[in-house]
């Protein structure tokens, strides 16, 4: 790693330091460090705290995620909300509410509706042999519109009185109602995380060209595999404890690359730091944009992430 790389880290970890500082203290009133200590405001650190800590793993996966993604499809649009994952983990959680399967299996409903939606999209897409990218964004963003649809169809129509508080949670929501779910994704996302750095070589191939990662030993299709698990697995977790999140996966991977290149051994870590920071940073605006009222945190990502994404496809468009 250069010098000049080592700083640009530097930089993301300070900046992180100070977007966890001020998530902290801003909110609907804000209390200075001093105040939060003060034993009848430790209730509020303690939940301001989570909210920011699932905003850094939020954001980690999320980014990790769309790396993956964009990597093994050779498709710079590819990330999780884009490829129908997101709506495809929020239908299994809303199912597994509807029938009556709560807290540890309710991650494992949403990993079902996510691993079957990348089956689904990839099904749809696949014309013989190949499968086009264009046809593939174009495949998930009907199965997303699609599986939005039947959600708000269920929610709608469900006498169940804790689905109809689902709603605006699907939306994105970083309030950590259970501690216990909250340390299960987090592990779950850490690991990921992690096992998706450990093939970053590999990434690296493959993002070239198959040929050239085959000729490299590389055995391209069991990749993808691994990593459509892994970013599946990734993208329910965080789906069950702050519902469908969009482009985040898409936004900070592009701007990362500009600013670290595209090698990513370098790029998975950094693209987590500033998701992390984009995340909380989108956090405190969702609570203090119009306090006391929160804004889903859904809403905010999607409004700074709709204008870049119709910039990415427009210079994809140019390229061609």
């Amino acid at each position: 790693m250069t010098p000049v790389l080592k700083r640009k880290i530097l930089l993301l970890f300070i900046i992180l330091l100070l977007a966890i500082i001020w998530g902290i203290v801003k909110g609907s009133v804000n209390l200075s460090l001093t105040e939060l200590l003060l034993k009848e405001n430790r209730q509020i650190l303690s939940l301001r705290f989570a909210r920011v800590l699932l905003a850094i793993v939020a954001g980690a996966g999320l980014a990790a995620s769309g790396i993956a993604l964009q990597a093994i499809l050779r498709n710079p649009l590819a990330e999780p909300y884009l490829l129908g994952t997101s709506s495809g983990a929020g239908l299994g959680a809303v199912l597994a509410i509807i029938i009556g399967v709560y807290k540890i299996y309710l991650p494992l409903a949403a990993f079902l509706g996510a691993a079957l939606t990348i089956i689904l999209v990839y099904s749809l897409a696949r014309q013989g042999n190949k499968v086009p990218m264009q046809s593939l964004i174009l495949s998930g963003v009907i199965v997303s519109i699609a599986f939005s649809g039947i959600i708000v169809f269920l929610i709608s129509t469900s006498g169940n009185e804790a689905l109809h508080g689902v709603m605006w949670w699907l939306w994105g929501s970083l309030q950590v109602y259970d501690f216990k779910l909250f340390f299960i994704v987090a592990a779950v996302v850490i690991l990921g995380i992690l096992a998706i750095f450990i093939l970053s070589q590999d990434l690296n191939a493959i993002s070239i060209g198959e040929e050239e990662a085959i000729h490299l030993g590389i055995n391209t299709e069991t990749i993808k595999k691994i990593l459509f698990l892994i970013t599946s697995f990734i993208t329910a977790s965080l789906v069950c404890i702050c519902g469908i999140i969009g482009f985040v996966g898409l936004i900070i991977p592009h701007i990362m690359r500009l600013i670290v290149g595209p090698n990513h051994k370098i790029l998975i870590p950094s693209a987590c730091l500033a998701a992390a920071i984009f995340m909380v940073l989108c956090d405190m605006l969702s609570r203090t944009l119009f306090a006391p009222l929160e804004i889903p945190i859904g809403v905010i990502t999607a409004i700074i992430g709709t204008p870049i994404f119709i910039v990415l496809l427009k210079m994809k468009q140019r390229v061609k």
